[in-house]
């Protein structure tokens, strides 16, 4: 008998009979204990026990305190009364490869086949603050992503797109506040006033530190960087979403479900206190900060961590931050499918991996959804692959009737149980967050980046023993074959357009206004003044990423990675 068997006699016995007639217990429980069970560790996939049987004794629940209404505080069971009955989820393919052109065509595609709004990947020197023709960029240009070095990449990107229609998403953080500054600028430039612009950039640096590693400077300018996007999107481009605080990367770094709920949630209420000790008003901002989660494999572990999510948030914002406006209680979140739960191995069975994870984010209320191609392990996805992708997330949409219900497994004892587990094990974590003196100090020590190594080796370590089974990987495996479907890969010619590329800005551009608009940055940065409104300036002279990013660093200094092993 293993000890996930052992847990269960002990654990669940006096439970199991709560709310049952004695005798029907009774029976259950020994006809439970004379059947065969399979040999297999009974747990979520974050490793967390589960009885064989959930009832009424397992759930401590308040219907009116816990799960409110659609719409209503806590926002338990959606923040929208009608939820689907009203409008589907935003279909945000990420997308991005190669050139600015190259993905403007990819996602002009994604537009002709149903996708309701734009998602940005950007590739590693983009993400890292360097220009395409940057020493460290060698090998890297556009293979991950697009490469985004000025206004004028940017400007190409959304060659054809009508930026005040089009809702877009930028996955990116160290450098995100000028890649905004470029995608305002591109707007104006567009006609596009910036108060129309709809769209929401990551701008999550606190989540960097701990799992994603793609940083510019230390942490507190970071975090002054992003209040100073905050403010100032609060004044000129009131419908963008200012930072989407991030629990994905975290996830896919190796965290519980758990985990990535709380360390999420506690670099949200970081960003929160940081915006109300800049001087701002908790209302003025927190109705425009959005938050991204993984949806995982395990289907209902996930569905519970969403409805989780929305609890804790709103509670805290109105109970301890004294928000008052209800849309600053709401938690408002874009999921994707979770890429670490594809296979190189059998690449096809990713697509059915990817239905149950998109259907948990709808079952779970998510506000958007990126579903990923079967082949992203292998490279980046193909057009059939991401048409693949996307019909997935329009078959669930159009054909399972899902939609139909505002949250349809609300009082299941099972779903309420394993929703008070992961808000209970997130407080946790918030309390001990605190001990050691916030999430900053935390990251600083290293505790954070541990919690997270540990919980993935602990799964690695599950599947290697096979108690955790990954189908074509440690069971139902056959050949070796290699890949058995196409895959996209990039020209290496992409690395020397973008060369000539920006050879022909720096040619073109007056370089007295970009000293200037430089030089305004570099002053900014030294007196406190906002900057972002420093960036559209200099976006708007045709500065590079590089060269704000350049000044950023020399006057902040980088950031040093502390050791947590």
């Amino acid at each position: 008998m293993t000890l996930s068997h052992d847990r269960e006699r002990t654990d669940d016995r006096t439970r199991l009979a709560s709310g049952a007639e004695p005798d029907a217990a009774a029976r259950w429980r020994a006809a439970y204990d004379a059947a065969k069970r399979r040999d297999a560790e009974f747990t979520t996939v974050s490793g967390a026990p589960l009885q064989p049987l959930y009832g009424p004794g397992d759930v401590d629940l308040d219907p009116e305190r816990d799960l409110g209404y659609p719409g209503q505080f806590p926002f338990t069971r959606g923040v929208h009364a009608n939820m689907y009955r009203g409008r589907l989820w935003t279909m945000r393919q990420f997308a991005g490869f190669g050139t600015a052109r190259q993905t403007n065509e990819r996602f002009k595609f994604l537009l002709d086949h149903g996708q309701t709004g734009l998602s940005v990947a950007f590739d590693f020197p983009t993400l890292m603050g360097y220009d395409s023709d940057d020493d460290m960029s060698v090998g890297e240009v556009g293979q991950v992503g697009v490469a985004i070095s000025s206004l004028a990449d940017m400007e190409t990107l959304m060659d054809g797109i009508p930026m005040d229609r089009v809702s877009t998403s930028m996955t990116i953080n160290g450098p995100a506040p000028i890649l905004l500054a470029f995608y305002i600028a591109c707007g104006e430039n567009q006609g596009v006033d910036p108060a129309q612009l709809r769209g929401t950039v990551q701008n999550d640096i606190l989540k960097e530190y701990q799992a994603q590693h793609a940083w510019l400077v230390p942490a507190d300018p970071a975090l002054r960087m992003i209040t100073d996007v905050m403010g100032y999107c609060a004044r000129r481009v009131p419908q963008w979403n200012t930072i989407s605080i991030s629990g994905y990367h975290i996830r896919e770094a190796g965290s519980t479900a758990a985990q990535e709920l709380a360390f999420t949630l506690a670099n949200g209420f970081e960003y929160v206190e940081r915006g109300i000790a800049a001087g701002m008003d908790v209302d003025e901002f927190a109705p425009r900060l959005s938050f991204f989660f993984d949806s995982h494999i395990d289907f209902f572990e996930e569905i519970c961590k969403f409805r989780a999510a929305r609890r804790i948030w709103a509670r805290r914002l109105r109970d301890r931050y004294g928000a008052k406006n209800p849309k600053s209680w709401m938690i408002r979140f874009h999921t994707q499918t979770a890429g670490v739960s594809l296979t190189a191995q059998q690449p096809e069975n990713n697509i059915v991996r990817t239905a149950y994870e998109a259907l948990a984010a709808v079952l779970g209320g998510t506000q958007s959804l990126h579903t990923n191609s079967m082949d992203e392990t292998l490279s980046l996805p193909t057009e059939k692959a991401v048409k693949i992708a996307l019909r997935t997330q329009q078959i669930v949409a159009e054909e399972t009737e899902v939609a139909h219900v505002v949250d349809p497994l609300a009082g299941s004892y099972f779903v309420e149980a394993q929703t008070k587990r992961l808000e209970d094990e997130a407080e946790r974590y918030f309390a001990e967050i605190e001990k050691r003196g916030g999430v900053v100090p935390s990251i600083e020590a290293g505790y954070i980046q541990r919690e997270i190594h540990n919980s993935a080796v602990a799964y690695q370590a599950a599947v290697e023993r096979r108690s955790k089974k990954v189908v074509g990987v440690n069971c139902y495996v056959e050949g070796d074959e290699g890949p058995t479907i196409d895959l996209h890969r990039i020209d290496p010619a992409v690395e020397q357009e973008q060369h000539r590329r920006l050879a022909e800005l720096r040619e073109k551009r007056d370089d007295a206004a970009v000293r200037r608009e430089l030089d305004a940055v570099r002053a900014a940065c030294r007196d406190g003044s906002n900057l972002l409104e420093r960036f559209v300036a200099a976006a708007h002279a045709y500065c590079t990423l590089g060269e704000i990013a350049g000044v950023l660093r020399e006057e902040f200094g980088e950031y040093v990675e502390p050791m947590i092993l």
